[in-house]
C-alpha cells in the first residue's frame, strides 16, 4: 500500500514539473503571436528564445519547492478537498513569484505581462489537472483494481487501528480473503495530536465528531469502529456519530470480548456489522459461567414459552451447559418447532430434547407433564406480555399469567423440583396496566411459596425490555422502515431500560444459581434509552434521514403506558451480590390467607370473563396497582416490553 503511494506522489511531481514547463513555453508562444497581430507597446515583448531556457529552469525549480513545502504531495490526491486546491493555487502563485525575482536578480527579466500570463496560466493547468487526475485516472485505476472495494473510514487511530489495516493489505494480496475489498481511505481519532499524520500510510483527517462529514467528502462505504477500549459513554456517542453517516458501520467487540492470541491475533474476524443493541452504551453484562454450569450440568430443565425469545434463547444456553434433558413447552407450536429444529441441527443427536404442545393454564396437562418427566428446574417464561392487547382482554391476561403461574408453582413444590425461576418485568413495579398487575400478582406468588416453607426454592428474574423479542420496538421499527410508513413513537420523552436477549437470559440462569429461595433478582442495565433516538439511529442505519426521509409520528401514550419503567418497589431496598451487575431486592412479607382468598376471587371472576370487575379485584389484589388510562390506543405503534 505504501509502495503505490510514493509511485503516485512521484509521478505527481513529475507531471507538475511537465505542466509548468509546457505553460511557460505556451505563455512565450503567446505574447509571440500578440506581437504578429498587436502593436508591441500593448502586449509587451516576448521571451528571448536564447533566455526561455533559464526562464523555464527557473520555474519548474521553485514551483516545485513551493508545493513540496506547502505539503501538497502529502495528500493523497484521490481525496483532497477544496482547501487543497485552494493550497496548490496558493503555492504555484508564489513559486511563481519567486522565479521572478530570481529572473530579475540574473539579468533574465521579462515583461510583466509575461508573468502574469505565465502565472495565470500554470496555476490554472496544475490544479485543474490534479481535479482531473482525481475524478478520471484515479476511479477508474481503482474500479479497475476491484469492481467491488469498499471505501472504508477507520474509527481510532491507535493499535487496533494499525493492526485491521495490516490485516487489510494482507488481504489485498489474497483474493478469497473475505477483507480483500476493503480501501482503508482515511481515519478519525479524537487526539489531536494525531490529526495529520498518518498510519500505515492513511490519513488521520479528523476527530469522531467529523465522522457524517468525512464520510461525505470521501465517498464513504464502510465505518469500522476500531476502539475496543472505548469508555462506555464515548462509544454510545461515537457510534451515534456513525450512525448519522449513513455508511454500514461494523463494530469491533470489547477489549474484554477479544480473542487474543501471541501467535497470530485476528481482528478482522471479529468485527461485526452493527447492531441496534450497541447503542445501549455499555460493555455487556458478564455472568460466572460456572456456577451456572454447576447449576444445569446433568439436570432435567423444562422451560415454559420454551419457544419465545425469551424461552428460546434460554434453551440454547441451557442447552451448552450439558443438561440431561431439556423440555420445551410452549402453546404456539410454530415457535416451538423452529427451536428444536434448530437444536436438533446444532447437536446432531447429543441433546436429549422433548418439545411438548400444551398450554400453562391446563393443570391436568401440566401434571402429565411433570409426573412423567420429573423436572429438576423449571424456567417459567410463559406468559401474555403485549401491553395494549392484556388492556383489552385482561380476563385473559389473569388465566394465563397469574393462574398458569400457581399451576406451575404447585406442581413444581408437588413434584419436589429443586429450583423454580419465573421470569418478571420492571413494569410489575408500581404498575400502571393490567400485564404488570398480574406479573407482580405472579411475583407475589412465587414469594409465598418461597416464604411457605417448600423444599422447592422459588425465585423471581425481573429486568426491562429486551431489544429484538417479538412485539417490541425494533422489530416494529423496522416493518414500518422498510414498508415506507412513518415510525410511530407514542411519547417524544418515553425512556426505557434496554439488554440484549442473551443478557437477560444470563441473569436468569445466574440468578437460578446463585437462589436460595424468594429472592427477586434485578440487573443493573445502566442509563435508560429514549425510544425517539433509538427510532432515529435505526433510520440511520438505513441510510435515510429522520424526519426528512422517514417522518416519525408520535401517537400518544397507550392504556396503562407510562413514560418510564421502575426496578424495584420503594420497599424491597437492595442488596448486593458477587456480580456488581446484579441485586436482590428483600423479600416482602406476604398474608397467606389474604392472599388465598383473593386469588379465589379473582379466579371465579376471571373465568366469567368480567374484564372491568377483573381489573378491580386485580386493584384490590395488588395494593401499587394504579391503573392508567389515555384517550390514545394506536396498534401501530411500538409494545416497548
Amino acid at each position: 500500500m505504501k509502495t503505490k503511494i510514493n509511485i503516485r506522489k512521484i509521478f505527481m511531481m513529475l507531471a507538475d514539473a511537465l505542466i509548468v514547463a509546457l505553460i511557460s513555453l505556451v505563455s512565450n508562444a503567446l505574447l509571440m503571436l500578440g506581437e504578429t497581430i498587436f502593436y508591441t507597446s500593448i502586449v509587451g515583448v516576448s521571451v528571448n528564445p536564447a533566455r526561455i531556457f533559464w526562464i523555464v529552469a527557473l520555474n519548474v525549480l521553485f514551483c516545485f519547492i513551493a508545493l513540496f513545502v506547502s505539503g501538497v504531495y502529502n495528500r493523497t490526491w484521490r481525496e483532497v478537498s477544496t482547501k487543497d486546491y485552494l493550497l496548490c493555487a496558493l503555492a504555484m502563485v508564489l513559486g511563481l513569484s519567486v522565479s521572478a525575482v530570481f529572473s530579475h536578480f540574473m539579468n533574465h527579466e521579462e515583461t510583466v505581462a509575461y508573468y502574469v500570463l505565465n502565472t495565470v496560466l500554470c496555476t490554472a493547468a496544475v490544479t485543474a489537472f490534479k481535479l482531473i487526475f482525481r475524478r478520471t485516472f484515479v476511479d477508474l485505476l481503482e474500479v479497475g483494481r476491484n469492481e467491488n472495494f469498499e471505501r472504508t473510514l477507520i474509527v481510532g487511530g491507535g493499535n487496533a487501528a494499525r493492526m485491521i489495516l495490516t490485516e487489510i493489505d494482507n488481504a489485498h494480496r489474497d483474493p478469497d480473503n473475505p477483507s480483500h475489498n476493503l480501501l482503508p481511505v482515511a481515519i478519525v481519532d479524537d487526539d489531536i495530536r494525531k490529526l495529520n499524520t498518518k498510519v500505515m500510510g492513511v490519513n488521520i483527517v479528523g476527530m469522531t465528531k467529523d465522522i457524517p462529514e468525512v464520510c461525505r467528502n470521501y465517498n464513504i462505504e464502510l465505518v469500522l469502529f476500531c476502539i475496543p477500549s472505548c469508555e462506555e459513554e464515548d462509544r454510545k456517542r461515537i457510534i451515534e456519530s456513525c450512525t448519522k453517516s449513513g455508511c454500514k458501520l461494523k463494530i469491533m467487540p470489547y477489549l474484554s470480548q477479544l480473542l487474543m492470541n501471541d501467535q497470530s491475533t485476528q481482528l478482522l474476524t471479529q468485527v461485526k456489522d452493527f447492531r441496534i443493541e450497541d447503542l445501549l452504551g455499555r460493555d455487556p453484562i458478564t455472568f460466572d459461567r460456572s456456577k451456572v454450569r454447576a447449576f444445569i450440568e446433568g439436570k432435567i430443565c423444562m422451560v415454559t414459552g420454551g419457544g419465545g425469545s425469551i424461552g428460546s434463547e434460554l434453551v440454547r444456553q441451557i442447552a451448552g451447559y450439558n443438561p440431561k434433558r431439556i423440555i420445551i413447552v410452549d402453546i404456539y407450536e410454530n415457535n416451538a418447532y423452529d427451536i428444536q429444529q434448530e437444536l436438533m441441527i446444532e447437536y446432531e443427536g447429543r441433546l436429549e430434547l422433548v418439545t411438548l404442545i400444551a398450554s400453562v393454564r391446563d393443570y391436568d396437562k401440566m401434571a402429565q407433564i411433570f409426573r412423567e418427566y420429573r423436572p429438576d428446574v423449571v424456567f417459567h417464561a410463559a406468559a401474555h406480555k403485549h401491553v395494549p392487547l392484556m388492556e383489552t382482554s385482561p380476563a385473559e391476561a389473569v388465566k394465563n399469567n397469574i393462574f398458569g403461574t400457581w399451576n406451575l408453582v404447585t406442581l413444581a413444590e408437588f413434584y419436589r423440583v429443586q429450583k423454580f425461576v419465573m421470569i418478571s418485568t420492571d413494569k410489575a413495579v408500581n404498575p400502571t396496566n393490567v400485564m404488570g398487575a398480574t406479573k407482580r400478582c405472579c411475583e407475589m406468588i412465587v414469594q409465598y411459596k418461597s416464604q411457605s416453607g417448600s423444599d422447592t426454592e422459588f425465585v423471581t428474574t425481573r429486568f426491562g425490555n429486551v431489544l429484538g423479542s417479538n412485539g417490541s420496538v425494533i422489530p416494529l421499527f423496522r416493518r414500518q422502515i422498510e414498508s415506507g410508513k412513518p415510525v410511530t413513537v407514542t411519547h417524544p420523552d418515553i425512556i426505557r431500560y434496554f439488554m440484549t436477549i442473551p443478557e437477560a437470559v444470563s441473569l436468569v440462569l445466574e440468578a437460578g444459581a446463585i437462589a436460595k429461595g424468594g429472592e427477586i433478582f434485578v440487573l443493573d442495565m445502566g442509563d435508560p434509552v429514549k425510544i425517539t433516538t433509538l427510532a432515529e439511529n435505526l433510520i440511520r442505519m438505513y441510510g435515510k434521514i429522520p424526519y426528512k426521509d422517514v417522518e416519525i409520528k408520535f401517537t400518544g401514550l397507550r392504556p396503562g403506558e407510562k413514560l418510564f419503567e421502575e426496578l424495584l418497589m420503594n420497599e424491597e431496598g437492595l442488596q448486593s451480590t458477587d456480580n456488581e451487575k446484579i441485586f436482590i431486592g428483600n423479600q416482602i412479607d406476604i398474608d397467606p390467607a389474604a392472599l388465598l382468598s383473593k386469588l379465589e376471587e379473582l379466579q371465579t371472576i376471571a373465568e366469567h370473563n368480567d374484564n372491568d370487575a377483573t381489573v378491580e379485584k386485580l386493584a384490590e389484589l395488588v395494593p401499587t396497582f394504579h391503573h392508567l388510562t389515555h384517550e390514545n390506543d394506536d396498534p401501530e405503534t411500538e409494545e416497548n416490553g
